[in-house]
């Protein structure tokens, strides 16, 4: 399934990061619930799981970490039955200086990174709620998802995904998994 465009808000609570992925409405604001995502904080394997409804009664899909507390292990992502839909991981490397991710999926690999190197940069040196972009780019250079966090002391995020091969579930997975795994 493949949606062009969508938003992904963080809810605040104590004790787990929640997550609310809806999609754009007609007049390019935030619309209809597509997806509630809720990750557990300080475990040891992390997992997100996104499920259809707000009271978190049918999962649909999800993330997990395939070690525990590696940094550079991945992450696979799968569907309600178990079924894989893509992978993604950080390439700590090359995520010195701007962060760089690796998403793969049926027919698609892409390589993300920070838009700007001075924020990137500026955001390692100071713990302010900064608005960053990720694009990430096949191959050939075609993008395939943009990640833009909105100025703000919530984390919200506008997904663009212009490529149908990339379904919507691995692309929130990703849009989700950049807030969580980058501290947000």
């Amino acid at each position: 399934m493949h949606v062009p465009q969508f938003f992904v808000g963080q809810k605040l609570t104590m004790m787990v990061n929640r997550y609310e992925i809806r999609a754009a409405g007609p007049d390019g604001a935030p619309g209809q619930l597509m997806a509630m995502a809720q990750q557990k904080r300080m475990a040891f394997k992390e997992q997100v799981t996104f499920y259809s409804d707000e009271q978190r009664t049918q999962p649909v899909f999800s993330f997990k970490a395939r070690k525990t507390i590696d940094l550079g292990s991945g992450y696979d992502v799968h569907d309600a039955a178990g079924a894989p839909l893509g992978f993604f991981r950080k390439d700590f490397g090359k995520s010195l200086l701007r962060s760089t991710f690796h998403l793969s999926g049926p027919d698609l690999e892409a390589t993300g990174q920070e838009r700007n190197q001075l924020v990137a940069i500026a955001r390692r040196l100071v713990d302010l709620p900064f608005a960053f972009h990720f694009d990430f780019h096949d191959p050939a250079g075609q993008l395939v998802l943009s990640v833009e966090r909105q100025f703000s002391m919530r984390d919200r995020y506008t997904v663009t995904v212009p490529d149908p091969r990339l379904d919507f579930r691995l692309a929130a997975a990703m849009a989700v998994g950049l807030d969580a795994l980058m501290g947000r």
